[in-house]
């Protein structure tokens, strides 16, 4: 029988590793612009599809980067640390690029991705949203960031893979859902013209978790 007391102290961290991945995939980047140039130009399918791929491509990096930082810290004791500052170093940066986003505007989604008017199946479109972000810097950093939120040092592997497993699965729903939503133009619409006050509130949410990394609490 599982005890909730040994679960309880890892909670907080794998809440807050949750709620980081959640304001990233809220954040404009490669694989949401992509994934809403796919839905509005190809349709509902074809967005699935592309968004399946996405979340298969951020369980692939999660699990790299679990186990990479498992193998980091067996050999290196201060590998935490640099992690740590690393991670909060990176939030920091993306603060600073969401509050400048806030008062730019957002791109067109269809510059996203190349335009190709050769039939492509399910499985091309779960390739290409697998390729995009497998080779998205963004998605490795944010990953690197995530697990040092909540994996500190003498935490238990198993706290690592709930985030992993846990950050895998929703950032499938999520991109599921955005390819459901951004099927129709007038979800677009309505993001873009939220777009300000979004970067703004994701500015305040990666400075703050930035800070705390950095302090080492």
């Amino acid at each position: 029988m599982i005890d909730f007391a040994d679960i309880a102290p890892y909670l907080p961290g794998i809440v807050l590793a949750y709620a980081a991945l959640l304001m990233g995939l809220i954040s404009p980047g490669p694989a949401l612009l992509g994934l809403m140039g796919v839905s509005l130009e190809r349709g509902r399918r074809a967005g699935h599809c592309f968004a399946i791929g996405i979340g298969a491509g951020s369980l692939c990096i999660g699990i790299l980067t679990l186990t990479g930082l498992s193998a980091l810290l067996a050999s290196w004791a201060d590998a935490m640390t640099v992690i740590r500052v690393a991670g909060g170093i990176y939030l920091l940066w993306m603060a600073f690029k969401a509050f400048r986003s806030a008062f730019h505007p957002v791109q067109p989604a269809s510059d996203a991705i190349a335009r190709d008017d050769k039939a492509i199946s399910p499985v091309g479109y779960f390739g290409r949203g697998l390729g995009l972000h497998l080779a998205n810097p963004k998605a490795i950093l944010t990953w690197i960031a995530i697990i040092s939120i909540g994996f500190a040092d003498g935490t238990p592997i198993w706290v690592g893979w709930v985030i992993v497993i846990g950050c895998g699965t929703i950032s499938t729903l999520v991109h599921f859902a955005y390819a459901t939503a951004f099927s129709t133009a007038p979800a677009i619409s309505l993001y873009r013209r939220a777009a300000r006050w979004i970067n703004g509130l994701l500015g305040v949410f990666f400075a703050a978790v930035g800070i705390r990394l950095l302090a080492g609490r």
